[in-house]
């Protein structure tokens, strides 16, 4: 986001906003501090400088009730905006704010805990939400206190029976309905800095339809013989452990979707986001607007295993010392081969976009996928793990949108107290 220097003078402030329907007029987000400023608002693949964003997922909306930590937004962005963060990914929640096939809308969804395992993300009670109700009433909290928004969407059902996860074309109708919704409403506006159609595409999310047309082509010589009239090339004549019908059908899926979708939303940026193993080197991005590329050391094998054991939320009665001994004895020993691991993906990445002539970016990172607040734990690792990434996407001038972990929410307390840290390393990202 391009940020121009503090306007002392309200008036000429004021005239400039008039001025330049383009420049709009924001303050800091800080209680008993909000100073005007000028700022013009781009589309991520325009932006100069790097956005510091946060992952809200799902629970912005899914914590929002009595005793949740996301019970009061304005409390909850004000307090990101005093981190430093000045955008946040969020799941806008596309399958239920559209239509059933019958074209009935419904308001309101029950989103079910059967269990008293601690929730990382999302719901930790059983509670309702208003979807619709809640994009009108968040979206512009999040431009009052500054914070860019990413529209996304993991499309999982939260308890709900959903016919549009199974649906041909149900992405498309889901996303189709929603930016529509929010353009009726004029919340489709220069806040939103990219929309992300698919969490971790093709794999980490609820799209089933997508996932059992892939699953059709994981073997390509039996995908033949049950589609005899399948447009192939002619000379097409499949090896074992052949990919190329199903890497084939999640590219054309994922840059058909996006060339539909910017033919009737133009004018924003529009992507899937992907993970270590969704094979960069088979991702096709002719249209994408950016690429969002999500990098972890849990996911490096030797190091992941101990993570696993750590972070493992549904045995949370175990002597967790002892995992935790184990993951950072491995660290201290093994700490610079995890680094030069990380760093040649993060180069990869960088290059990948570059290749493609676009911006790219994590939302989620870069060390544990999962941790939570234990008295036997520590945050200590996560955010050193976040300084050591972030110092290495930061020399590619193509990562605009970095993320500080997985966990910049209220209800890991743990990280979301510590606001000198937060702040130090938002400044980092930014500058």
């Amino acid at each position: 986001m391009e940020r121009r220097e503090f306007i002392r003078n309200t008036t000429v402030a004021s005239s400039a906003a008039l001025l330049l329907p383009s420049i709009i007029l924001k303050g800091n987000g800080l209680s008993g501090e909000r100073k005007p400023e000028l700022q013009i608002n781009l589309p991520i693949s325009k932006i100069t400088k790097p956005l510091a964003i946060a992952m809200w997922d799902f629970s912005w909306i899914l914590r929002h009730h009595k005793y949740g930590e996301f019970q009061d937004w304005d409390k909850a962005l004000e307090g990101l905006a005093e981190r430093g963060y000045n955008a946040i990914r969020m799941d806008a929640m596309p399958q239920f704010v559209a239509a059933d096939k019958d074209g009935k809308i419904t308001e309101e969804y029950r989103a079910s805990k059967k269990d008293w395992i601690p929730s990382l993300w999302g719901n930790d009670y059983a509670m309702s939400f208003r979807p619709r109700e809640a994009l009108l009433e968040f979206l512009p909290k999040c431009k009052k206190y500054g914070i860019r928004v990413g529209l996304a969407s993991w499309f999982l059902p939260h308890g709900n029976k959903l016919g549009i996860l199974n649906e041909d074309g149900g992405l498309l109708r889901a996303w189709t309905e929603t930016l529509g919704f929010l353009k009726k409403n004029n919340l489709l506006d220069d806040n939103i800095v990219y929309v992300d159609l698919l969490n971790e595409y093709p794999d980490c999310n609820g799209y089933d339809w997508m996932k059992g047309e892939l699953n059709k082509r994981s073997d390509a010589k039996k995908f033949i013989l049950n589609n005899p009239n399948a447009h192939l090339p002619q000379d097409f004549e499949p090896h074992e452990k052949d990919k190329r019908l199903y890497i084939n059908f999640y590219n054309d899926f994922a840059n058909d979707l996006i060339a539909t979708l910017k033919q009737q939303f133009p004018g924003y940026d529009y992507f899937t986001s992907f993970h270590t193993w969704s094979g960069l080197e088979t991702l096709e991005l002719k249209n994408y607007g950016a690429l969002d590329f999500h990098v972890w050391f849990h996911h490096n094998s030797r190091i992941g295993r101990l993570i696993d054991a750590t972070a493992n939320t549904s045995n949370i009665d175990r002597d967790i010392r002892l995992d935790y001994g184990n993951l950072m004895t491995f660290w201290k020993e093994n700490k610079s081969e995890m680094i030069y691991w990380i760093d040649t993906i993060i180069n990869s990445v960088a290059q990948k976009a570059r290749a493609y002539g676009i911006v790219c970016g994590n939302t989620e990172g870069w060390g544990p996928i999962g941790w939570f607040d234990h008295p036997d734990l520590s945050w200590d690792w996560v955010k050193e793990s976040a300084e050591i990434c972030i110092d290495l996407a930061k020399k590619h001038n193509e990562y605009k949108f970095i993320c500080s972990s997985n966990f910049t929410h209220p209800q890991f307390r743990g990280l979301w107290e510590d606001i000198k840290w937060h702040k130090k390393i938002t400044d980092i990202i930014k500058n």
